[in-house]
């Protein structure tokens, strides 16, 4: 990146001593330039504006991938090789991922149930399997915990809260949510991981009262939650990480912007064909 800033520098000094030397402007070099570019170079520049304006629709999340995938959706048709090429030449890059690292306590008396949905990680409409977890994020003025609700079929954050202690309100909170949101009740199966604030009878109560089933991952094995964590995984690596809240109200309030606006609406899923979750859904109502 150095070398590519020094070489920049070197070749607009180069320019401006040549326009003086030709006692011509600087923007009338460019124009000249520009009039005999090549056809190729002409288009290249006219998909670099596109990439570009995605990219920054896409808060700088989206790599050469998604960022094709909407190119195709607003008409214009290219190969991800040359979006993925033209990102690396005017270095436009994805934000750079951390490693996430996921903790569960499930040392408590509490009943387990047994785990109903043995990692089937897709189901044949919505509302019918719903994944949850909670995940921690640091403010100035201490920890804020988030509690999300996941529905299988379009990958839709269909409930979340947020509390400054792990307690059994804050899943209570997150699926009351998700229930009066979603209309959902009976018949729906409900999985977590195996945390107190899932086997407090709260939630068991919670679930009971609407008809759900209880599931909950094995002893120790995070893949039995995979979808959950990778939402998380997605939230802190894209949002989290590049942002320092002073406050848990600051926190609560990009949560919600990432998660309503950007999340559930616009980011575009690979496991459902490159949509986001409300346009998945809605295509599914109309077939």
């Amino acid at each position: 990146m150095k070398y590519q800033f020094i070489t920049e520098q070197r070749l607009e000094f180069g320019v401006e001593r040549m326009c003086r030397v030709l006692g011509v402007s600087r923007s009338g070099y460019y124009s000249y330039h520009k009039r005999y570019q090549s056809k190729r170079e002409q288009e290249n520049e006219l998909l670099l504006e596109q990439i570009r304006k995605i990219h920054k629709k896409s808060r700088q999340t989206y790599g050469s991938p998604r960022i094709t995938d909407e190119l195709y959706d607003n008409n214009i048709r290219c190969s991800k090789n040359r979006v993925a090429r033209l990102m690396r030449k005017n270095g436009i890059m994805a934000k750079m991922k951390r490693k996430f690292k996921v903790t569960t306590h499930s040392g408590h008396a509490e009943p387990v149930a047994d785990n109903l949905l043995q990692q089937k990680f897709t189901t044949e409409g919505a509302n019918k399997v719903w994944v949850s977890d909670i995940t921690y994020i640091c403010t100035s003025e201490g920890w804020l915990y988030l509690s999300a609700i996941l529905d299988l079929f379009s990958r839709r954050i269909v409930g979340w809260g947020v509390s400054e202690g792990l307690t059994s309100n804050l899943v209570t909170d997150a699926l009351g949510r998700a229930i009066w949101q979603r209309k959902a009740g009976k018949g729906l199966l409900f999985h977590s991981d195996r945390g107190l604030q899932y086997a407090s009878r709260a939630c068991r109560d919670t679930l009971k009262k609407y008809g759900m089933s209880q599931s909950m991952s094995g002893k120790g094995n995070c893949y039995d939650n995979a979808v959950m964590e990778s939402f998380f995984h997605t939230l802190k690596t894209e949002m989290v990480y590049f942002e320092r809240f002073r406050t848990r109200r600051e926190a609560k309030q990009s949560i919600f912007d990432y998660i309503e606006v950007f999340y559930n609406r616009q980011r575009k899923h690979s496991a459902i064909n490159y949509k986001s979750p409300a346009q998945f859904e809605n295509m599914a109502r109309a077939a």
